[in-house]
């Protein structure tokens, strides 16, 4: 008998403004990873598009609306998440300036950060999703 292995879709999005230097995270208010930076995103509502869920999460979770997204790409490794299987849809999108977050839904705070700070102790896979975007592979 074969057996099949469920997934969870998740979607992720990279904020940067001020020329690449900020990025925008979220503080997680939940396990896994409570406490840690991640940036903002969160599982897909069943018949959403994965672009419509980041655009979802990153309004819920930071209060900024993200205008044009372009695609990194996919993250399934396994174990990516202690959770389980989890596939994210990971995007971009790049502000001329930082525009005040308001932490909401689960994210215990949201702020700007240096780049090069951000890049210690995130959570998941989000230091490989972050420097995807920073090396251009999405544009």
């Amino acid at each position: 008998m074969t057996r099949y292995e469920t997934a969870r879709l998740t979607a992720d999005v990279v904020v940067l403004a001020d020329d690449d230097t900020r990025v925008l995270l979220v503080r997680r208010a939940k396990e896994p990873y409570i406490g840690r930076w991640a940036l903002p995103g969160g599982h897909l509502n069943p018949g959403e598009e994965a672009e419509a869920a980041a655009r979802r999460e990153l309004r819920e979770e930071t209060g900024i609306d993200p205008g044009h997204l372009i695609t990194v790409g996919v993250y399934a490794t396994p174990g990516r998440d202690p959770r389980g299987r989890y596939v994210s849809f990971a995007y971009v999108t790049r502000l001329a300036r930082t525009v005040p977050p308001t932490a909401g839904d689960d994210a215990a705070d949201a702020q700007w950060v240096p780049v090069r700070a951000a890049l210690n102790n995130l959570a998941f896979d989000h230091l490989a999703i972050i420097t995807d975007a920073l090396r251009g592979r999405a544009f």
